[in-house]
C-alpha cells in the first residue's frame, strides 16, 4: 500500500510524456484507477494522494465500497447485465460500457426514476474480438444516431470507449485506437461534437499508445495497484 503514491506518480508522468508527444496537454487526459478487487483501504490512500476517478466493473464489489465515498466519481468499467441497470444510479457517475441500446434506455429509464443524469460512453468493438462486448464499428453511427433522436433525459452521451486485444501488438493496438478515434470523428461530424467529446481506450498495459492516439479517459488497474487480487 505505501507503494501506491509513487506509482500514481509515475503512471501519471507517463501519461504526461505521452501526451507531450502527441502535442496534447496532460490535462487532457484523465486517469481512472481501477479498483475493482481492490479493497477500499487502497481507494482511500490513492484519494488522499489527488485521485479522484475510480472505475469498478461490478456492481457487488461496488456496492462495498461507493457508498462510503461517495465524494469520489465512479466509472462502471465493467459488462453491465441487463438486470443490474437498477443498481447503477445510486452507485456511478459514468458507464463506459454500454453495448447495446436497450442497456442505455434502462439505465436512462432508472437514472430518472432516481432523478440523475449519468454520463455514458458507447462500447465498440474496434478489433472484432470474439471475447469482447460492444457496437460493431458498423453499427455504431446509425445507433448513436437513434439515441441522440430519443433525447434519453437519464442519460447523457458522452463518447465511445474500447478495449484492445489482450495478444495485441503495439501496432494493431495502435490501430485500434486510432480507428474508435476515427469513429468519434465521423459522429462528431454527423452529430455534433459534444456528444463525442470523450475516448476511453487504454489500459495498464497499452495506455500510452492510446494516450498518442487521442484517449482522454485511461483506465489504470495493475499499473497502479499491483497484480489482480481474486
Amino acid at each position: 500500500m505505501t507503494d501506491l503514491p509513487a506509482r500514481l506518480d509515475e503512471v501519471r508522468e507517463r501519461i504526461a510524456a505521452a501526451a507531450a508527444r502527441s502535442g496534447r496537454r496532460p490535462e487532457a487526459v484523465r486517469l481512472v484507477a481501477v479498483s475493482k478487487t481492490r479493497p477500499l483501504a487502497d481507494v482511500e490512500v490513492l484519494a488522499a494522494a489527488g485521485q479522484a476517478d475510480f472505475g469498478e466493473s461490478t456492481i457487488q464489489d461496488a456496492g462495498t465500497k461507493i457508498p462510503q465515498r461517495p465524494d469520489l466519481t465512479w466509472h462502471l468499467v465493467g459488462h453491465l447485465q441487463s438486470n443490474k441497470t437498477r443498481f447503477v444510479p445510486a452507485l456511478f457517475d459514468w458507464v463506459h460500457s454500454v453495448d447495446g441500446e436497450k442497456i442505455a434506455a434502462r439505465i436512462a429509464r432508472a437514472a430518472e426514476q432516481q432523478g440523475k443524469v449519468i454520463d455514458i460512453l458507447l462500447q465498440v468493438n474496434v478489433s472484432g474480438d470474439p471475447a469482447k462486448y460492444g457496437f460493431a464499428p458498423g453499427e455504431l453511427l446509425p445507433a448513436a444516431e437513434r439515441l441522440l433522436q430519443q433525447g434519453l433525459p437519464g442519460i447523457r452521451l458522452r463518447g465511445l470507449m474500447t478495449i484492445g486485444r489482450r495478444d495485441a501488438g503495439p501496432d494493431d493496438t495502435r490501430r485500434s485506437f486510432a480507428a474508435l478515434r476515427e469513429l468519434a470523428d465521423e459522429a462528431a461530424r454527423r452529430f455534433g461534437a459534444e456528444p463525442f467529446r470523450e475516448l476511453s481506450m487504454g489500459m495498464s498495459g497499452d495506455y500510452e499508445i492510446a494516450v498518442e492516439e487521442g484517449a482522454t479517459l485511461v483506465r489504470v488497474g495493475t499499473g497502479l495497484f499491483g497484480a489482480r487480487q481474486v
